[in-house]
């Protein structure tokens, strides 16, 4: 059977450079359905899911529903929610935990503030504290945003979490289906697609270490597309694998090309550029998609010091 999952594996497309941006994630537990919109259309009040939208509107925070793997029959509304909140830029990264009885008071939270990397209003309107368990493994399953979500993040989520991965969740939508199964690891915020069971484990087991695995990584959802392929460049070309050791500190031009200056919390900094193109042969971008596409992808040409050496390109 033919999906854009596989269509995008044969075909090799880039997968740096291509993960969803946000500062912070909010993350509130809803099991039973999800619909394709799942803030709306979900056992969670939709007018409820419309005032938090909005609420995150041009905040940089993110806000996606969660469940823990299995079979999501309806059992009604839960008693008590898991809530989770995590920022992650460099040098400012956390991860909140809370549990609510009542999910509208997530309306209470500054969303600003969040955003910017202020966790106060969490800790104050959810009586939340840092999470103290496992990293979180958050792994795309909403079939009905697009089927390899289902037929591809469902069985990855069900396996990491009858191997013992305490972390394993079920979310709603990371973006990019056609890299499915695709995968957010937090506290960090790094993006992975096409992942197997194993290698999210060597993931997690990074994350609790302090370090990023390189391999099948879209990005940091703390950068723009651009810059999360420069960072990602920069670790390949240097082997630098410390979690909070880049930052993305400025970034010049637009689209088809930018110049990303990644800098190290050493003082060291890199020049990077960073193309614009297009992935041909076209294909489709979503099971759904009814026209043939062909998605931007994020091309690293030059990596380079200040004395102007070239690492790449």
């Amino acid at each position: 059977m033919s999906t854009c999952a596989t269509v995008s594996r044969d075909l090799d497309e880039p997968i740096s450079g291509t993960a969803a941006t946000a500062t912070t994630w909010l993350l509130l537990e809803q099991p039973g359905p999800w619909g394709a919109k799942a803030l709306v259309s979900s056992h969670l009040d939709p007018a409820l899911g419309r005032a938090l939208d909005a609420a995150a509107r041009d905040t940089g925070v993110r806000v996606a529903l969660i469940r823990r793997p299995g079979r999501h029959a309806d059992f009604g509304a839960p008693p008590l929610r898991q809530v989770y909140a995590a920022h992650t830029v460099p040098g400012r990264v956390w991860l909140r935990s809370a549990t609510t009885h009542d999910p509208r008071q997530l309306l209470d939270l500054d969303f600003a503030a969040l955003g910017k990397g202020d966790h106060r209003t969490f800790d104050t309107a959810l009586r939340g504290g840092p999470h103290t368990g496992d990293p979180l493994a958050l792994v795309c399953t909403n079939g009905k945003r697009d089927r390899c979500c289902a037929l591809l993040g469902r069985p990855l989520a069900a396996e990491l979490a009858a191997s013992g991965v305490r972390g394993a969740w079920e979310v709603t939508h990371l973006g990019g289906h056609r890299f499915s199964p695709t995968l957010l690891v937090l506290p960090y915020g790094y993006a992975y697609g096409r992942a197997a069971a194993h290698t999210v484990k060597e993931i997690l087991q990074g994350v609790q270490d302090g370090r990023i695995v390189v391999e099948g990584c879209r990005g940091c959802s703390a950068w723009d597309r651009p810059g999360q392929a420069a960072e990602l460049a920069v670790r390949s070309a240097t082997g630098e694998d410390a979690a909070e050791a880049l930052s993305v500190v400025r970034t010049t031009g637009g689209a088809p090309r930018w110049e990303v200056t990644v800098a190290h919390r050493d003082g060291r900094h890199w020049q990077v550029v960073v193309d614009q193109g297009a992935s041909l042969p076209p294909r489709p971008e979503s099971c759904g998609a009814s026209v043939l596409g062909s998605p931007a992808r994020m091309d690293v040409v030059a990596v380079r010091e200040p004395a102007g050496t070239a690492l790449v390109g």
